[in-house]
This record gives structure tokens, sequence and C-alpha cells, in this order.
């Protein structure tokens, strides 16, 4: 049994990797995305009173500085507090914010795991009462982080199901999948905080699975933390199937959309892709697009195909 949880365990990890890469390269390769130009941008000076570059007097022969630390911190800001959920529907925020940051903290955890798993192979021994401080603090973190996302992850799924089911504006809008999502997750944290409390109060057993993970040699665990393992991988190979991507794609989103200030210059890699872009040939036809053209044809042509009208 053993066995097969290690080899389930890199397929999961090597699933989630490869299927995570496959969707990033595909969305960094996506066409350049129609400007927004929202102000505030948060990596510009001025940003503050929603202020650009473009206040600058010739801007384009002047270099643009951007803020990346403010831009970063923003960001992380943004996934670990969500204010703007607590802004629009304060008692969702108080159920969405554990179940969100769970998500974010068994993956620390098990990274945190393999860590600690390869400081042991290495002699390092990791309990509250090791005679290394680093041995300790190991200790400490994963003893946090894990309990954190076990008990973030229940309350939060078992508040997520009673909040689409209380709210009828969410109500509405909750799909079967949403609540299959909320289950099977109450389940997975559910499992691992059982595992926890009742039969391995200080998470022992994880390193001692990660050990056999980097080691390959099958650790004896309990029934309950390996019922919780074999859950948790599975959990990570449903997991790229979710709207969980959007852990990803709204970064992406911040970075390469909604701050994406980069200006169309002459000679630019941007002009490039939209000269190749308006090269393409229009598909489908319509009383205002003429089919077969190119889509730089059709924008520069003087006003509208004639519309036929039916002879009666």
């Amino acid at each position: 049994m053993g066995t097969l949880i290690i080899v389930l365990t890199y397929i999961a990890y090597v699933l989630i990797v490869t299927i995570y890469t496959i969707k990033v390269r595909k969305w960094l390769k996506m066409p350049p995305h129609i400007r927004w130009d929202l102000y505030p941008v948060i990596h510009e000076k001025h940003y503050r009173y929603g202020g650009s570059y473009y206040e600058e007097q010739e801007w384009w022969t002047k270099p643009r500085p951007k803020n990346r630390w403010r831009s970063l911190l923003y960001s992380l800001k943004d996934n670990f507090y969500m204010g703007e959920y607590y802004k629009k529907n304060p008692l969702y925020w108080l159920f969405l914010l554990p179940w969100h940051l769970s998500f974010i903290f068994i993956i620390a955890f098990h990274i945190l795991c393999f860590f600690a798993a390869v400081s042991m192979a290495c002699g390092l021994e990791i309990g509250a009462s090791s005679a290394s401080l680093s041995g300790q603090s190991f200790y400490y973190i994963l003893l946090v982080t894990g309990g954190f996302s076990f008990i973030a992850g229940t309350c939060g799924s078992l508040g997520m199901i009673f909040i689409r089911l209380y709210d009828r504006s969410l109500r509405t809008f909750s799909m079967p999948m949403n609540f299959f999502n909320y289950i099977f997750f109450l389940i997975v944290y559910g499992s691992g905080l059982i595992a926890w409390l009742a039969f391995d109060p200080t998470l022992d057993e994880y390193r001692t699975y990660w050990l056999g993970l980097i080691t390959l040699s099958a650790p004896a665990l309990h029934p309950m933390t390996l019922l919780h393992i074999v859950l948790f991988d599975l959990f990570l190979i449903y997991l790229p199937f979710t709207r969980s991507t959007h852990y990803i794609t709204r970064i992406l989103a911040y970075f390469f959309i909604r701050w994406d200030d980069e200006p169309n210059q002459r000679g630019s890699k941007m002009e490039g892709q939209i000269i190749e872009l308006l090269g393409q040939k229009v598909s489908w036809g319509a009383p205002h697009i003429a089919q077969g053209k190119s889509w730089a044809e059709v924008a520069t042509e003087p006003g509208f195909i004639a519309i036929k009208k039916d002879s009666k």
C-alpha cells in the first residue's frame, strides 16, 4: 500500500506541474489584449491620484520607471486579504477568505514537508525538543501551516456551502459543480483535520511520508493519514481542471492586462504583433464586415458595406 501511495503522489505532482505549465504557456502566447487604460496603474509614479506617464511632455522620449515591488506587494495583499470581496459582501468574504487561504497553506505545508524531509535525510532532527534551532523552527512552521490549512479548509468549505444556500443572489448563480467542489474539498481538509487532531498531533507522519517519497521507501502510516494523503493526491490531480486556475490567471491579469500600460510605438514588438493580427483574414461575414478580407482592410475601408433590402 505504501508503494502505491508513493507512485500516486509522484503522478499527482507531475500532472499538476505539467498541466499548469501547459496552461500558463498557452495563456502567455495569446494575442495582445485590448487595452483597458484604466487608472490608477499601481506601478506608476503618480498612481495615488491616477496619474500616468502621459502627463509628461514628450513622454515617448523619456524612460518609464515601474515600481515592480509595489505591484508585487499589492497582488500578494489581494490574494491574502481579498478586500474587494469584503467591501461588496462581508458575510461571503468571511467564509471565502479562509477557504481561499487554505489552498495556499496546504500547498505550502507540503512543499515545506519536502524540504523538511530533505533536511532529515541529511541528518537534521526535526521536533519541538530538537537540539538544532533549524529543527525546532521547521517543526513549528509545519505545525502552523498544516494546522491552519486543515482548520481553515474545513471551516471555509462548510461556510461556502452555507453561504451559497443562504444568500439568494449567490444561490441563483451557483451550479452543482460548485457544491461538488465544496463537498470534495471539505472531505479532503476534514480528513486531514481528523488525522492531525486524533492520531498525529505533531504531524510527524507527514514528515515520515515525505522522507519515504525522497528515499523511495514505503512509510508505515496510520490509515487516517493514508486516507488524507490519497484524497490530497486526487485533489492535486483535479485542481487544474477547476476554476482554481484563477490563482494563476488572477496574477497574470494584473501584470499583463490590468497594469499593462506599454505604449504601441513604431518598431516595437507590440507593433509587430498587431500588424500580424491585422493581416489575418476575416473568417465570418455580416452586413458591416466583409468576409475574406484582412482585418486591416476591414478597419480602413470607408463606410459600411451596403445592406441589401429584401425586395417585396
